[in-house]
């Protein structure tokens, strides 16, 4: 008799040789939440623990058949979506998810650690905002990228009565948005605020301590985890206050692999004493 398999996810994203983003981190956190992750590759990271060097794109043609192949084999319970490395990735992966409006589809596009493309940066950003941003059930976004993206509706005018994180994301989410969690907003000088916000406003805010050091790889434990979670059945307010506790342990067990930056370790709950 065959076994009940675990909770598939599609998972796109950019190759690290790190595996401390991207779809190798990915991996990593579905396992330990108890699912089985499907890389779709979307690019290539060259990369150290200091540092982001350079990111090589993927032919579209190519990330279409990877998810396209998988998707008509498996039964896939969620999609996620990491950094992208290119506005035709973007375009192909939009009409990709467009076909499954019902799976849960998380998206977590930016990553401070990766440099934009100076070409089309600009592109790229109005690619995600008008193409995968209206089909996300939850946008995983840092203060710092929204009050970005915020500019592409305001044209560089600032409008003090409106410029502040609870309106920038209830414009995100009157765009088709389900749900937006905002990460990083400071409350205090050694605390962590993140916010998720639904079409009635501000639903939860979670509050944590910043713990020292410098990390790579923290956002993307935080939006795998939640995509776990979701696939495992829970609903998006349970899923990300959880997956905010399990990026949190992952942190405090960060490991220094190289002479760079530490990395979330998302098997620290096997090396815990009983």
């Amino acid at each position: 008799m065959q076994n009940q398999i675990s909770p598939l996810i599609l998972s796109f994203g950019v190759s690290d040789p790190l595996a401390s983003m991207g779809v190798q981190a990915d991996l990593a956190t579905f396992a330990a939440i108890g699912c089985h992750g499907l890389p779709i590759i979307t690019g290539f990271l060259v990369a150290d623990t200091s540092q982001v060097d350079d990111v090589y794109p993927i032919e579209a043609d190519l990330v279409v058949d990877q998810a396209r192949t998988v998707l008509e084999d498996m039964p896939v319970a969620a999609l996620k979506l990491g950094q992208i490395a290119s506005v035709e990735n973007a375009a192909v992966i939009a009409e990709i998810v467009s076909d499954y409006p019902d799976l849960p589809f998380i998206l977590d596009p930016f990553s401070s650690s990766i440099p934009e493309p100076a070409a089309d940066a600009e592109d790229l950003l109005l690619a995600i905002c008008e193409l995968l941003i209206p089909q996300a059930s939850l946008l995983i976004i840092s203060e710092t990228e929204l009050a970005r993206i915020a500019e592409t509706w305001k044209d560089g005018e600032i409008d003090e009565a409106t410029d502040d994180v609870a309106a920038d994301a209830m414009t995100l989410i009157e765009s088709g948005c389900a749900f937006v969690l905002v990460t990083g907003s400071d409350s205090h000088s050694n605390q962590i605020v993140n916010r998720l916000y639904d079409q009635n406003g501000l639903l939860r805010a979670d509050q944590w301590p910043r713990i020292p050091g410098s990390f790579i790889g923290a956002g993307s434990s935080l939006a795998a985890a939640v995509t776990a979670l979701l696939a495992n059945g829970l609903s998006i307010p349970e899923a990300s206050l959880e997956a905010q506790e399990f990026t949190n342990a992952s942190i405090q067990h960060a490991q220094r692999l190289g002479m760079g930056k530490l990395i979330p370790d998302r098997y620290f709950w096997s090396k815990e004493d009983e």
